[in-house]
């Protein structure tokens, strides 16, 4: 055992109250992803308020959601592969094992990245018509995607490495890398899209710019005296095991990521065809205001994962429940919450993106179909946390195709096409999916992990 092993007492979650080790991570982590979620927020919200073909512009950036999310899948898969994994050798006591996932795992999103560059800028333009791009929105939407996609190893790298920096139990660090990249970008929005007028480009720019300056960060931190576990050379090496297992336990996250991908590919070529362009930019909006709601709930249940790793590493498995009831517990209060406040107030929402009068009167019963029992969604999110900190690849991996691929995606074909319901059909695939998919996951993770946990107890 090494000396690192012997002295490393810091950040270690079996000790302590489990709630305040959770909390302690989720604040910071939750801040995180909401200054995270700027990056594209506030591209969209800018790109909404142009003076000239608002909609247009807005429903071009949304035709790139399809690609950023096939970026963000890559970074999920080594990412929230590896880390989880860290967290398992780290209350193992194997800190050797656990920095040569974190290398494995830095060379792989490296490689991927540059990978996704040249396929993704060969075939763009068949890729946005595909997506549902019409002669109109097209223009706006290469200008976008060409420029992102020159940055994609910036945003792999600020993405998917940033997770090992919080699965260290370095919450605060990991929401300054955060900030850092959402202050530029906020700060360069204006600048590029209206001083120098470049529009969606301006919005591009800004981003990736911004998200370089994050893997700096994390590169420099990973590689500095502060981290536990640090990026070094001699890990870099690729064993393949330890690669397979990095992938296998990732593909949940990527799979997820995917799907959204397909998921958002057949809404917006469902809307195109039934509604046009502005319920195009109608899911845009939608999307948005998700991913903003979604972030305390993403935040909680994204800390709980070290956490509930550490512990199952250690046999700790009576904290390892008391996570779970936590987690889950909070997760159902806060979307029920949500739910009320987005179904009640919808234009407010709709408004922060856009003020066009045909969009924001479109959009009320838009959102408020599709978000229809949003506290469905919060046993799906909790199920999949544990799969994927307990390290259960399959399970994990299963129940994010089941509510995508299984559910959502048939009746997106299917809805629209029933008693004349057109749109509203395609909105109402979200809510039946949640029922279906939340009850299912969850339910299964109580039917499987909770006796294997008791029965170790005994």
């Amino acid at each position: 055992m090494s000396k690192d092993i012997k002295t490393d007492n810091k950040n270690d979650f079996s000790q302590g109250s489990i709630i305040k080790n959770i909390l302690g991570l989720a604040l910071p982590m939750t801040l995180a992803q909401l200054i995270n979620v700027l990056y594209n927020i506030v591209d969209r919200i800018y790109i909404g308020h142009i003076p000239r073909d608002a909609t247009m512009a807005l429903t071009g950036l949304g035709l790139c959601l399809p690609i950023i999310s096939m970026v963000i899948a890559f970074a999920n898969l080594f990412g929230m592969g590896g880390a989880p994994l860290c967290s398992i050798q780290r209350g193992r006591g194997d800190d050797e094992e656990a920095e040569a996932i974190l290398g494995n795992s830095f060379i792989m999103m490296l490689f991927c990245g540059l990978i996704l560059t040249v396929l993704g800028l060969i075939f763009k333009r068949p890729m946005l018509y595909l997506f549902g791009a019409s002669d109109a929105t097209i223009s706006y939407a290469d200008s976008y995607i060409t420029i992102y996609l020159l940055g994609s190893t910036f945003v792999m790298i600020g993405l998917g490495m940033n997770s090992f920096i919080n699965s260290q139990g370095f919450g605060k660090i990991g929401m300054l890398t955060v900030l850092l990249g959402a202050v530029t970008n906020i700060v360069l929005d204006p600048i590029f899209i209206f001083i120098f007028d470049l529009g969606v480009q301006g919005a591009a720019w800004a981003t990736i710019l911004s998200q370089g300056l994050s893997a700096l960060w994390i590169i420099r931190f990973l590689t500095g005296n502060r981290a536990i576990l640090k990026l070094r050379k001699k890990s870099f090496h690729l064993k393949r095991q330890r690669v397979f297992d990095i992938i296998g336990l990732g593909l949940s996250g990527f799979t997820m990521s995917i799907t959204n991908s397909l998921v958002q590919i057949m809404y917006n070529a469902s809307l195109g065809r039934f509604g046009g362009d502005m319920y195009i930019g109608i899911m845009t909006v939608i999307n948005s205001v998700r991913e903003v709601i979604s972030l305390p709930i993403n935040g909680l249940t994204n800390s709980a994962q070290p956490v509930m790793g550490y512990n199952y590493g250690a046999k700790q498995y009576r904290r390892v429940k008391k996570a779970i009831i936590f987690m889950s517990a909070i997760s159902i209060l806060y979307t029920t919450m949500m739910w009320g406040l987005v179904h009640g107030f919808p234009e407010f929402f709709i408004r922060i993106f856009n003020h066009e009068g045909d969009l924001v009167t479109a959009g009320v019963p838009a959102m408020q179909i599709y978000y229809f029992g949003f506290f469905m969604m919060s046993l799906q999110f909790a199920g999949q946390s544990v799969f994927v900190a307990l390290g259960k690849a399959k399970n994990a991996m299963f129940f994010s195709v089941f509510r995508k691929i299984i559910i959502v995606i048939p009746l997106i074909l299917l809805l629209p096409n029933l008693f004349g319901l057109g749109v509203n059909g395609i909105f109402l695939a979200e809510p039946i999916s949640n029922f279906v998919g939340g009850l299912a996951c969850f339910g299964t993770m109580l039917v499987t992990v909770w006796p294997e946990l008791s029965q170790k107890n005994l």
